[in-house]
């Protein structure tokens, strides 16, 4: 068991290091030309000789970014600010930052996105406002939309993320309830040239949900906030100020975020740096290096996490009965995000549920074991980033009821705390979904 944790978190430990925020600024990004006074970002050069640049940022893995801006650009660097999730920031020489609260925003979120607001407002022409964004920045970007409060966009965030709605159903509402997201940073930028560096933690990609897309445009609408707060049953629950606001969205009084063919977005060049795909890739590599066929499976996971940990078990134990004595094992990969529909009263996360559903299914059955994990290296409202599951841990646990029971509960934090199988690695400040790695040994 040991052997088989040391290369989980080895091929963990690579996918991680493929999509640091730093090196997918670098690979991007480059100056040239006489005195490299050109930055060229993906083939496109702006002469940087007599403009003023500017830097915003917003997300958990958005200070190596800046750090690594910050040693390309160094002193033509003129203003820059950021926020981060609390613990995540950096020593910066020329980019302020601020901490926040994530996942549910809070008071220094507003501050830091209406500082950064205004830092748009006064840009000109002769500007280059350097945007650098990663998973996170949704909600460290509060913004409350006229008439509104923190509080209403607290009580909002909250209530999608208890009744399991997908990243991008929270962000299409959060959009319209926001003064920054859904392309609206793009907007308030003025005639600015926007550059905007992005780390995706959303399956698929998609620019304008990826952070809520404030330099993106914006394909939800007043009527998709509605859809999606009636299928969940929310609309009764919303806070009175909220309803009446989306209201008033759906008939016209209040404008639509900034939509594709905006003539503002001719302006504006967004570059996607990093994404779950490339972790996945790089974790195909270790685990062939550590002596496994690796099998990448899908990199857009979504669903509920105890019914996809099932999925992805009942797979492995699938190839495991067609594997003979000779050759190697496999290793399966998945990589996208879940969601977990809070029934009771336990903590954990998705990831952590996955692993005690996996362990559950993987009971007595040795060679099959796994391991589930957000890349940011936090996992709900805990200090993990995930966890393990072996063939022992539900007897780790206190047996298969115990077990069960605690999965009944969601509270997947204290099963694998009995069992030892929490994975915890602290921020890794980067940030591309999760990762589920499966390993099938031969006979």
């Amino acid at each position: 068991m040991e052997r088989q944790r040391t290369i989980l978190q080895r091929i963990l430990g690579a996918a991680l290091e493929a999509v640091a925020p730093d090196g997918a600024l670098l690979r991007h990004l480059r100056l040239d030309g006489p005195g490299r006074a050109g930055l060229v970002a993906d083939g496109r050069r702006r002469d940087l000789a007599g403009r003023r640049v500017r830097v915003l940022g917003a997300g958990k893995g958005v200070a190596p970014m800046a750090l690594a801006l910050e040693d390309m650009l160094g002193q033509r660097i003129d203003e820059g600010f950021i926020v981060v999730k609390y613990d995540h920031g950096l020593p910066l020489k020329r980019i302020r930052q601020a901490e926040a609260g994530h996942p549910v925003p809070d008071a220094s979120g507003v501050r830091a996105t209406q500082h950064m607001l205004d830092m748009a407002r006064t840009c000109t022409e002769q500007d280059l406002l350097i945007c650098l964004l990663t998973g996170g920045a949704s909600a460290l970007t509060p913004a409350p939309a006229p008439g509104l409060s923190l509080a209403d966009l607290q009580r909002t965030t909250q209530l999608l993320l208890d009744c399991g709605a997908a990243i991008h159903e929270i962000n299409a509402v959060r959009k319209h309830l926001s003064a920054f997201s859904g392309g609206q940073l793009a907007r308030a930028a003025g005639g600015a040239s926007v550059l905007s560096v992005i780390v995706s933690d959303v399956v698929g990609d998609p620019l304008d949900v990826i952070a809520s897309g404030p330099t993106a445009p914006d394909a939800s609408s007043f009527a998709d906030c509605r859809e999606i707060l009636g299928r969940f049953g929310l609309e009764d629950k919303l806070p009175a100020v909220v309803r009446e606001y989306l209201r008033a969205g759906l008939a016209g009084r209040v404008p639509e975020t900034p939509k594709p063919g905006d003539p503002l977005f001719g302006r504006v060049q967004n570059i996607l740096a990093a994404t779950n795909r490339q972790a996945l890739d790089a974790a195909a590599v270790a685990a062939e290096a550590c002596g496994y066929i690796p099998c990448v499976l899908t990199d857009q996971m979504t669903g509920e996490a105890r019914q996809k940990a099932v999925e992805l078990t009942g797979e492995a134990l699938r190839r495991a009965g067609s594997l003979g004595p000779d050759g190697k094992g496999l290793c399966l990969l998945a990589g996208g995000e879940t969601t977990v529909t809070i029934r009771g009263r336990g903590r954990g996360g998705r990831n952590q549920e996955m692993a005690l559903a996996a362990a559950l299914e993987l009971e007595d059955q040795p060679r099959v074991c796994a391991l589930f994990a957000g890349t940011d290296g936090t996992d709900g409202p805990t200090d993990a980033a995930g966890g393990f599951a072996f063939s022992d841990s539900v007897a780790r646990m206190g047996g298969r009821e115990a077990a069960r029971a605690l999965l009944a509960e969601n509270d997947s934090n204290a099963a694998l705390a009995l069992s030892g199988d929490l994975l915890v690695t602290g921020p890794t400040r980067t940030n591309v979904m999760d990762l589920a790695v499966l390993l099938v040994e031969r006979p």
